[in-house]
């Protein structure tokens, strides 16, 4: 399904199909029409994405058809096995991890999880943990410890489940324990905001030495919707709260919130996902690459000063 501002390229890609259609079936060569309404076609995507309100990327950061964590964890890596449970409660389908080979090196991996159709987004809830999700990727953050290996995480979470259950199991003090035993990894540690980065929900797993980002993600503290809630009472006004919240790749980048932003391939990563897919591939292993040499004391150090350096203020006598 085409997200509104998508319909004149998908009229065009249309006319493109049936011109080939016709030239096929009444054998006539129509090559240079249709090189030309390529051309068109080109260029109205690159006008089209390159120009994106904030609200539209919150709309491409959602898009049905974008790759999901499981995805990139399937065709970006080799070799996955997944390891399932917390050890302690169950097993949360919205955070996958397991172990998998990226550039020929071993890594840990965890990915939040939403669903590729309706019946997988209930089964995963949407992309949004229960405490024993992150329970489950904490005890992912001791392996990678203990076995000395890279840590990989892809963020894609409204936020963390807000559910009566989620906190009689202690929501907020297992993110929060969560994002102390990530900052405190001893071996290189990458995240990667894939779809959306939602508040604590995200950040549980997002303490990284280097904090990417692809060009039509977002990551923020909150939701457009729950932000215009409080802020105007009408989750309506959600248009107006991405533009205050300044949450696309370009703002962060701006704001040093993160490290890299990965472009997507024309037309943004639901319209092509292998060249999506292999365009993070390639910036993974890139950054393990430049992470590689030091030592657990320098990563530790790097991770502080990285996150201590946040935010920004002005003395005022």
């Amino acid at each position: 399904m085409s997200l509104p501002f998508e319909r004149p390229i998908d009229e065009l890609e249309a006319k493109i199909r049936d011109m080939r259609a016709y030239a096929g079936q009444q054998e006539i060569d129509l090559g240079s029409e249709i090189e030309a309404l390529q051309g068109r076609l080109d260029g109205l995507k690159r006008e089209t994405y390159d120009n994106l309100t904030r609200w539209q990327r919150v709309q491409v950061a959602r898009a049905p058809g974008r790759p999901t964590g499981l995805d990139y964890l399937q065709h970006a890596f080799e070799g996955f096995v997944e390891l399932h449970g917390d050890r302690n409660l169950g097993d949360d389908p919205a955070i996958v991890t397991g172990l998998a080979r990226l550039g020929g090196s071993s890594v840990v991996v965890i990915a939040q999880q939403k669903g590729r159709d309706t019946k997988e987004n209930i089964h995963r809830n949407f992309g949004m943990s229960h405490p024993s999700g992150y329970r489950k990727a904490m005890r992912m953050f001791d392996l990678a410890d203990k076995f000395r290996l890279p840590v990989i995480s892809l963020i894609d979470t409204p936020g963390a489940y807000p559910g009566l259950a989620a906190e009689e199991q202690g929501q907020a003090w297992v993110i929060a324990e969560s994002i102390q035993r990530m900052a405190r990894l001893k071996v290189p540690a990458v995240s990667v905001v894939i779809g959306e980065g939602g508040s604590g929900g995200a950040l549980a797993i997002g303490v990284a030495n280097r904090v990417l980002i692809l060009e039509n993600a977002i990551y923020s503290v909150i939701s457009p919707e729950s932000c215009a809630a409080i802020l105007w009472r009408d989750a309506g006004e959600a248009e107006k709260a991405a533009e205050a919240l300044r949450i696309t790749a370009r703002d962060l980048m701006a704001l040093g919130v993160v490290d890299r932003v990965i472009a997507e391939p024309l037309g943004a990563a639901h319209n092509n996902r292998d060249a999506a897919m292999e365009l993070v591939k390639q910036a993974l292993i890139e950054e393990l690459a430049l992470l590689a040499p030091l030592t657990p004391e320098q990563l530790l150090d790097s991770r502080y000063r990285r996150f201590r350096s946040l935010g920004s203020f002005q003395a005022v006598a």
